[in-house]
């Protein structure tokens, strides 16, 4: 909604920052072609010989960063505004609030459980075990963006995701009223803009069996979680053991009440609104079937021979292309 704005130019998730808050100086990467510990010793100590020390390293990435955003916005006549909206960057926040401490950040968040939910049946079709395993996302996220909320680093305005989709011109006016940019009602109908595609002219980044179904913001979606949930027993219990590493306060910072999720999931109610069966086992097209098989393959491989041959052949390749 907000890419569909015309002074916004919006398109696919960016993942442009990251790289930068783990180049050593703030954090590291520990699995790179480079040694991390060596090059994070380097750059801290090149860094401590600067003239304005960290204020220049600081000021360094911003410029990278400002260039590219600038050619960005230059390919989009008409455009005053860029909007970066890739995920990730609530695990770098620190570092993105002292790189661009003026720039204007809008935190959307949603019921922990029903971000669980749509990470499972989104990227791993249904599987949640598979999804906490391979990416533990409400014990990352959860309290990096309650402390960000919470302490307030840079200005920002917070949205909750069912507030949102219930009274979405009110809560677009609050946002937009923040980021200084008048109001255009065109913006909740935001499937007929091409600016709020996830990919313009091809398939990019981004969540790719949610925002693509709908032209705009539907509420059917605010408790669906629920029924997604407790219908099977292994869900519920993986889902209550998530929300029972979560600090309360944190999930309170981000707008919830940790007891009142968990009561729905005991309790198993269904939504308000009715879930038919094809929202909860959608019919399959090429994605949920390369989902489905990347599924298949990485339980037939993982602990056994057939891993030491992928781990075998991997190493081939990457000598290969060394």
């Amino acid at each position: 909604m907000l890419g569909a704005h015309p002074a916004i130019a919006g398109g696919p998730e960016f993942h442009l920052l990251t790289p930068l808050a783990h180049l050593g100086y703030f954090d590291r990467v520990d699995a790179a072609a480079y040694d991390p510990i060596i090059s994070a010793q380097g750059i801290r100590e090149l860094v401590s010989r600067l003239p304005a020390g960290e204020a220049d390293y600081v000021a360094a990435c911003r410029a990278y960063a400002d260039l590219i955003y600038r050619r960005f916005l230059e390919s989009r006549p008409g455009k005053s505004h860029v909007l970066d909206k890739t995920p990730a960057y609530a695990l770098a926040l620190p570092f993105l609030a002292r790189v661009y401490p003026r720039a204007r950040y809008v935190v959307l968040t949603r019921t922990p459980a029903a971000v669980l939910a749509s990470q499972a049946t989104s990227f791993f079709d249904g599987d949640f075990a598979e999804a906490v395993r391979q990416s533990p996302l409400l014990e990352r996220y959860v309290p990096a963006i309650a402390r960000f909320l919470r302490e307030r680093p840079v200005p920002h305005v917070h949205l909750r995701y069912e507030d949102l989709v219930s009274d979405p011109e009110g809560e677009l006016r609050r946002a937009f009223e923040y980021l200084e940019l008048p109001f255009e009602p065109s913006v909740i109908e935001y499937g007929g803009h091409e600016s709020a595609s996830e990919g313009e002219g091809g398939r990019a980044l981004g969540d790719p069996t949610g925002v693509a179904r709908h032209a705009r913001p539907v509420v059917d979606s605010i408790e669906r979680w629920v029924e997604e949930i407790a219908c099977d027993a292994e869900r519920t219990r993986i889902a209550l053991d998530c929300l029972d590493a979560l600090d309360p306060r944190d999930v309170e910072v981000w707008g919830y009440r940790l007891a009142e999720i968990r009561s729905a999931l005991e309790a198993g109610r269904a939504p308000r609104r009715a879930v038919s069966a094809s929202r909860l086992n959608p019919r399959l097209n090429r994605y949920r079937l390369e989902r489905k098989l990347l599924r298949f393959l990485r339980r037939r491989v993982r602990g056994g021979r057939l891993e030491r041959l992928v781990r075998a052949i991997r190493l081939g390749c990457d000598l290969l292309l060394r």
